[in-house]
């Protein structure tokens, strides 16, 4: 790879860190995420803590969780005993899915707290805006997903 490519890589897999650490999870998990984004070949727990620089034990418990939410998947080379893992061929539906997900349980506490208020109360109205709003977050996620794969 040119020096070019290399450093960006680097900082993509150093970005999807910080991006999926936004997103509730811990960073090494998005740095395995963006690695295998980049390079789009399956890699093995040891090439994995090599390239990220972590310890065996915390590729093996980020990307327990990354296969969990469906954005990798556990794979097996012929003649060779290591766990390989590479993206999941429906990893970005699960993304968009996963953050739809969290902004319709957003809109529904807005909503309970909403509910909490008098209809005519100020804050009221207000937290209804918001619930509303994230439900079509929600919505326009899920058919942003739709357009980007009809298996979604």
């Amino acid at each position: 790879m040119t020096t070019q490519i290399l450093t960006t890589r680097a900082n993509f897999i150093d970005f999807m860190g910080h991006a999926l650490e936004g997103n509730g999870m811990p960073p090494i998990a998005g740095r395995i995420l963006g690695l295998l984004i980049f390079d789009g070949e399956p890699r093995s727990f040891s090439d994995l803590a090599t390239e990220l620089g972590v310890s065996r034990g915390s590729i093996s418990a980020n990307a327990r969780a990354l296969v969990q939410r469906g954005s990798i998947i556990k794979v097996n080379m012929p003649g060779d005993r290591q766990d390989y893992f590479r993206l999941a061929d429906e990893s970005f539906c699960v993304l968009l899915q996963t953050i739809a997900t969290r902004m319709r349980s957003t809109s529904r506490a807005v909503q309970g707290f909403a509910s909490e208020l008098p209809d005519d109360a100020t804050p009221h109205k207000r937290l209804d805006g918001l619930a509303v709003f994230f439900t079509a977050m929600a919505d326009g996620i899920e058919n942003a997903a739709k357009t980007i794969d009809q298996r979604c």
